[in-house]
């Protein structure tokens, strides 16, 4: 019998356990010795039970001086962990203080047989095949690269970054689009011409939701067919997803557009990343090490030589360090093109205040410079836009005496008025309990008043006012996909807001005559280090769905004018918010100024930590304080303990990032082979720190 050359297997074995996050050594027996190939999944015996693992390596030698065990058996000969994932696994559970198994988890489906059985699409075809024969392949490449110039002519820099793309060049900008412009048919134009210009180019799209998958793929079915369009979501079941997975694997899904966990989706060839919306929160793995497809977009990037874009008419803090450390560069329009694009945006002046107040008393609150906006648009025939920050009918109480929060007597929660009518009782939002008879801890009164108006009652108000105009409510689990282009109002929370059906089928999308912004104080006064750059980016994108000034459009916010998140908006300053947002972080020493990792949990698991942990040089810490409201408690605490909850920050300079990241895994490492661990997570750089 021939005499296996490396018959030592390396094995990650896939527990999700900090302590046991290291590869052990096995021995390959000679019937595996074909199949078991790094990569590839395989079962392992580990303390007495079999287990999934992944090997990642074939050895001469162990470094184990005891005997070892053989591999169980090969799960499936398919590699589906290339060299390259590997790499970037590693990389990002170092900087994440992360296990490799939840990234692996994230970047790998399970496994389908079925799928596998079911091989590729199209009987194994090349992505160019899976066209057909309608249109010549040079046909499509030229009207490919036609649309992504023109849409890249109106900005600086834009043909520029195109070309470097198509020259395989290791580009990174930050796209700001046009108001009334559509970055999802941005990002397929050049996503297009990409994936049919540059030879045997992969393409990745990473979008904040299916909503956004929608209109990618819609738009880049102008020059591709549905088939050459890999879709990656949650949505699909685990046999489509597999199928698709091995697809992009093999080399066949050469033009792959997800959602976050997309990032890490194994595309050949990488020539373009494109992120979509990167500061939306859905972007933001909710699982251990709560990864953000922006920093796996880059890193990845980075690594294997593609080029990264990030499109959208607002741009994050990040995004603006990026750009000041000159990694990232911007493609943005100049001013007398942007001011040709813009709606006419007002806000209230001193008058229309107290207008607005006197108004409030009586019962409404939509201003009249809010109501003379929707008649001009609905006399044009076209629909309005209202944006309302909360759903519901009434999302916040108060005492109608003192103006004490109204809170649950059960859990303490914060009351609500569920629904219309006049016989409703408040009920808790958490709870769900009804409160019968309110009290008011404080003066003892009976009584409440809203001091949060929801969707609902905006419909209710609007309906009253125009009673015979379509009102159409998009939010919640209630989300309009399309509006037609007529004489209607839509009620609709941020991210929510349908788009506008084209006038014509060469139109990108169509666009709203008004938008009304309703009550922005709600998420200015959110306790929430991102608030006000989360406002803005909400506001932004809700006024560019508006046509421009010359055509009629005009957005009015029901705010003072003199805010200085309006005067953003009214000049339309993007770039100069981000300045400004990140240089206020660095003024407060917080992302994306110096990396923060926060520890969440009680204050005894916090400090068995801290017990274990060899903190890296010029560590600061900040607590522990009681955990911020509105964050999800670490898993092990539910609601009744939640009183207990805590959480550390922990800053240090970018230089010691990784050192922070490593020096957190060991020390949950050894923690985790104590009795009893408490509940503990650890979040590096979390979108909300509070």
């Amino acid at each position: 019998m021939t005499q296996i050359k490396e018959p030592i297997a390396r094995v990650v074995p896939l527990l999700g356990m900090p302590h046991l996050d290291r590869p052990f050594d096995y021995t390959v027996p000679d019937k595996l010795d074909q199949s078991a190939l790094p990569g590839v999944r395989v079962r392992i015996r580990f303390a007495g039970r079999l287990v999934d693992g992944l090997l990642i390596e074939r050895r001469r030698t162990s470094e184990h001086g005891g005997n070892l065990k053989p591999l169980e058996r090969v799960i499936s000969p398919i590699r589906v962990c290339p060299p390259d994932m590997w790499e970037l696994v590693e990389e990002l559970a170092s900087r994440s203080a992360g296990v490799r198994s939840d990234i692996l988890r994230t970047a790998i489906p399970p496994r389908h047989a079925a799928a596998e059985k079911a091989g590729l699409f199209g009987g194994g075809k090349d992505w160019e095949e899976l066209y057909g024969s309608l249109i010549p392949v040079e046909e499509l490449r030229e009207k490919s690269l036609s649309a992504a110039s023109s849409a890249a002519e109106d900005y600086a820099h834009g043909a520029a970054f195109l070309r470097a793309v198509l020259a395989g060049k290791n580009a990174m900008a930050s796209w700001l689009t046009l108001p009334g412009a559509d970055p999802t048919y941005i990002a397929a134009a050049v996503a297009a011409a990409t994936v049919w210009n540059a030879e045997d180019a992969g393409v990745l799209v990473v979008v904040p939701n299916q909503k956004e998958v929608d209109r990618v793929s819609a738009n880049l079915l102008r020059w591709v067919s549905g088939a050459q369009i890999t879709e990656m979501t949650t949505t699909e079941g685990p046999h489509a997803r597999y199928r698709r997975f091995l697809s992009i694997l093999h080399g066949q899904g050469r033009l792959v557009v997800g959602t976050r966990s997309t990032a890490m989706a194994p595309v050949r060839n990488l020539r373009l990343i494109v992120v979509l919306g990167e500061g939306d929160d859905n972007l933001v793995d909710p699982r251990a090490p709560y990864l953000h497809a922006r920093e796996i977009a880059k890193l990845r990037a980075e690594k294997q030589g593609a080029a990264l874009v990030t499109i959208g008419v607002h741009r994050s803090a990040e995004i603006q360090q990026w750009i000041s450390e000159g990694s990232v560069h911007s493609i943005d329009a100049d001013r007398p093109v942007i001011a040709e694009h813009l709606p006419l945006i007002r806000a209230l002046g001193e008058t229309d205040l107290q207008r607005e107040r006197e108004a409030y008393s009586r019962g409404s609150r939509i201003p009249a410079l809010a109501f003379q906006a929707l008649r001009a648009c609905l006399e044009a025939n076209r629909p309005a836009l209202v944006l309302v920050p909360r759903r519901g009918y009434s999302p916040a109480l108060s005492c109608s005496s003192c103006r004490t929060p109204a809170r649950c007597r059960h859990c303490n929660g914060p009351l609500e008025l569920p629904a219309s009518g006049t016989n409703t009782l408040p009920r808790c939002r958490w709870c769900g309990a009804t409160e019968g008879l309110f009290t008011c801890p404080s003066c003892g009164n009976h009584t409440v008043r809203m001091t949060v108006v929801g969707q609902d009652r905006t419909v209710e108000e609007l309906g009253r006012a125009f009673s015979s105009v379509p009102i159409i409510s998009s939010g919640g689990e209630h989300v309009k996909t399309f509006v037609p282009e007529r004489a209607s109002i839509i009620v609709a929370t941020p991210g929510a807001e349908p788009i506008v059906k084209a006038e014509t089928a060469d139109s990108p999308m169509g666009l709203y005559g008004a938008a009304i912004m309703l009550d922005p104080w709600i998420m200015l006064g959110r306790e929430d280090l991102r608030a006000q750059e989360n406002a803005i980016r909400q506001w932004m994108q809700a006024a560019s769905l508006v046509r421009p000034h010359g055509e009629g459009g005009m957005v009015v916010f029901t705010a003072d004018a003199s805010l200085n998140p309006v005067q953003t908006i009214i000049r339309w300053d993007p770039i100069g918010s981000a300045e400004r947002e990140l240089a206020s972080r660095r003024e407060a020493h917080f992302p994306p100024a110096v990396t923060v990792a926060a520890i969440d949990g009680t204050a005894e698991s916090i400090a068995e930590l801290q017990h274990h942990w060899h903190m890296p040089e010029k560590v600061e810490l900040l607590g522990p304080v009681e955990l911020p409201p509105g964050i999800r408690l670490p898993a092990g605490l539910d609601k009744p303990e939640a009183h207990r909850a805590r959480r550390l920050i922990v800053r240090v300079p970018h230089e010691q990032s990784r050192a922070l990241g490593e020096s957190l895994k060991t020390a949950q490492a050894v923690r985790a082979t104590t009795k009893h661990p408490g509940p503990l997570r650890v979040v590096m750089n979390p979108v909300r720190i509070g």
